[in-house]
């Protein structure tokens, strides 16, 4: 809307749990906490360890940076929803443009900051994230990540609404 300004960013003090603004649940949640969020953007914190869902002891390959930014994407909707007083929703991965790690895998003990903007969201669910993967201060992953949140996820898959 014009004239009217944008709530400022939530920092990780005042957020809730992971676990709580994410539709996953158990190890399948791969974030480890939200260090900040605002009305287009997310950053959320991920420390890889040996048991980290995907390890192999030593290193999560980096092609699991896809999933930590679709997680982000999906915090960052699940905060919007809860700030609206509404339920957290399932959303899907549609696709990504360009994903590039600049790493082949994500060492035990690395601290993993996964940002995503977004770019673009459309009034049908439709939407588009730039995400990057930051590590030790510098950028390993990138991508545009696509994703779609229908309003009835049941509808939807019994192929009651299209895209």
């Amino acid at each position: 809307m014009l004239g009217r300004a944008a709530p400022p960013a939530q920092d990780a003090a005042t957020l809730p749990p992971v676990a709580d603004i994410l539709p996953h649940s158990g190890q399948m949640v791969l974030l480890d906490r939200v260090v900040s969020v605002g009305e287009d953007d997310l950053c959320a914190e991920v420390v890889i360890r040996p048991d980290s869902m995907f390890c192999d002891g030593t290193a999560v390959g980096a092609w699991v940076g896809i999933e930590y930014m679709a997680q982000a994407i999906a915090a960052h909707a699940g905060w919007l929803a809860r700030r609206r007083g509404d339920a957290v929703k399932v959303g899907f991965l549609l696709g990504s443009r360009k994903y590039e790690a600049g790493v082949p895998a994500f060492d035990v003990g690395s601290v993993l900051h996964v940002h995503a903007h977004r770019a673009l969201q459309g009034d049908n669910g439709l939407g588009a994230f730039e995400c990057r993967i930051d590590a030790g201060g510098n950028t390993v992953a990138t991508a545009t990540v696509t994703v779609f949140q229908p309003d009835n996820v049941n509808e939807f898959l019994s192929g009651g609404t299209a895209v």
